[in-house]
């Protein structure tokens, strides 16, 4: 799950100071009201549940046509191209700090007529974040235009895997992680108060650049305002949606179904078909015949079963999706081997970015992730860079400031004798006054945290030093080294990057350390 990258940060401190408290006021691969285009982006951030922080943007028109070569059709990876009613083009952003790649889905015109409820809508998915979502990063409301934009999967979908492999089909152990990571990405979405997913289906599940399967974030929102939420054949769709046109949770549950058996047969089999089979108990009629057998009858008749509850006619006969993990989570089978050796893919390995300017000690020491050294240059700097970081009328230091500095202090003392723990609550005091905000406090905190096993905190806080501070490199080398220690490597190494350019900037008169 990707983090804000620093380029996207940078520009963002007014939503992260509201969004994080600041005390002053804080279908394929992907793969409000009249929007100002010439503005790239305001945001907010939203943890995630990967353990990281990814951030949510509203995108300028300009910079998707930008990313998409104005929309070409050389760009689009939906299944049916041009002819789908909602197309899916993949793009990439041309900012010079963070060229990644995205999905966009462009919906039909007048598809949502009302942008502020596109916006709220977009916003409710783009709250969610998990490593089993390919993760909604954005959305675009720009006259008539709607486009949401998702983090993109280059390894194709589960139906181009099963339906239509060229070199080899998915073994079974695979089929077993897909089963379950389905099952795990709706049961987060059900307990983030989401349970609805509209038109799943083997389209829907997407593969990351290390194999691994993600369910498109695309499903959580309707392909219009008053549309049908099943764009496939009715021959798939739940009987309840049949008989009323809506979509429940257990609607989801029967789709999963559906689902299950693509992974059984591989084939997209109509439910009615397999029901005979299934009511006949005749397992092997029903398995891909490409396995050669290469499964087991034990773990197939489990997952057989469990198509067969999420089948039933009578939603309330259904499982819901806690019982579906449970099922699954016993089935794990080869959980040490890689899912792009199972796919059958080559390894994604991307060299981390050579910093473009020569790295500061503070630098240095963040690049080799060496927190005694950081340590050592915190105490050393002491608070040399909050100088202009707080305003302070007379009434306010005569009423609070003596209890604050001896809370600091007291937060000072423990972080020089590496009482890292006594440290945060000290300055935890400090800063739940908020009166006075320093972006030293945060940094040292920050520090604290990684010194405690507590990244998330960690990134939270250099987030917030940054927000007090925009330009202050320290913030961002924090940031890099809790990234890392998230295993988000790359983003760690975008914001090491940033931290430098900003040190060089100073070194040239600029402000910031």
């Amino acid at each position: 799950m990707g983090c804000c990258t620093s380029s996207a940060f940078k520009g963002l401190n007014s939503g992260f100071k509201t969004h994080l408290g600041q005390n002053n006021n804080h279908s394929q691969p992907h793969s409000p009201n009249g929007t100002d285009s010439s503005a790239t982006a305001t945001a907010t951030a939203a943890v995630a549940g990967t353990g990281g922080v990814s951030v949510f943007s509203e995108f300028s028109l300009a910079d998707l046509k930008a990313a998409t070569s104005n929309f070409s059709s050389e760009f689009i990876v939906s299944e049916s191209g041009e002819k789908a009613p909602n197309v899916v083009y993949k793009g990439r952003l041309q900012n010079q700090n963070n060229r990644r790649w995205i999905a966009i889905k462009k919906f039909t015109k007048l598809a949502w007529p009302d942008p502020q409820q596109f916006a709220e809508e977009a916003k409710g998915v783009g709250k969610l974040r998990h490593k089993r979502l390919a993760n909604l990063i954005g959305y675009c409301c720009d006259g008539d235009e709607r486009l949401l934009v998702a983090e993109y999967m280059p390894n194709d979908t589960l139906a181009k895997h099963l339906f239509h492999w060229e070199n080899q089909t998915i073994e079974w152990a695979m089929r077993l992680r897909v089963a379950l990571s389905i099952a795990e990405a709706l049961d987060y979405c059900s307990t983030e108060g989401r349970p609805l997913y509209h038109d799943l289906n083997a389209y829907r599940v997407l593969f990351d650049e290390n194999g691994d399967p993600r369910l498109s974030c695309f499903g959580l929102m309707k392909n219009s305002r008053d549309g049908r939420s099943y764009s496939t054949n009715l021959a798939y769709t739940p009987p309840e949606y049949l008989r009323n046109g809506r979509v429940t949770p257990e609607s989801v549950v029967f789709s999963f179904g559906t689902v299950l058996l693509d992974l059984l047969s591989g084939k997209h089999i109509p439910p009615s078909h397999a029901l005979d089979m299934i009511r006949g108990k005749n397992i092997l009629l029903l398995m891909d015949s490409h396995l050669e057998g290469n499964f087991s009858t034990e773990e197939a008749t489990v997952v057989f079963e469990l198509a067969s509850r999420c089948l039933q006619y009578e939603p309330r006969e259904r499982p819901n999706t806690k019982d579906l993990v449970a099922t699954l989570v016993p089935l794990k089978v080869k959980p040490e081997v890689p899912s792009y050796m199972m796919l059958g893919i080559p390894k994604h390995e991307e060299a981390p970015p050579t910093p473009q300017h020569p790295l500061s000690p503070m630098g240095d020491a963040c690049s080799r992730m060496d927190l005694t050294a950081i340590h050592q240059i915190l105490v050393m700097t002491h608070y040399k860079d909050d100088e202009g970081t707080n305003e302070l009328s007379f009434q306010e230091w005569t009423q609070q400031m003596r209890d604050m500095l001896e809370a600091r202090k007291r937060g000072d003392l423990a972080f020089r004798d590496k009482d890292f723990k006594t440290a945060i609550d000290c300055y935890s005091q400090f800063i739940d006054v908020g009166t006075m905000v320093s972006p030293t406090v945060y940094a040292r905190r920050s520090l604290c945290h990684l010194l405690c096993d507590q990244p998330d905190a960690a990134l939270r806080d250099a987030m917030q030093a940054q927000c007090v501070y925009p330009d202050w490199s320290t913030a961002f080398y924090m940031q890099a080294v809790a990234l890392a220690k998230l295993d988000m490597h790359k983003d760690a190494a975008d914001m090491l990057n940033e931290a430098a350019t900003l040190e060089d900037k100073k070194q040239r008169g600029g402000r910031g350390s």
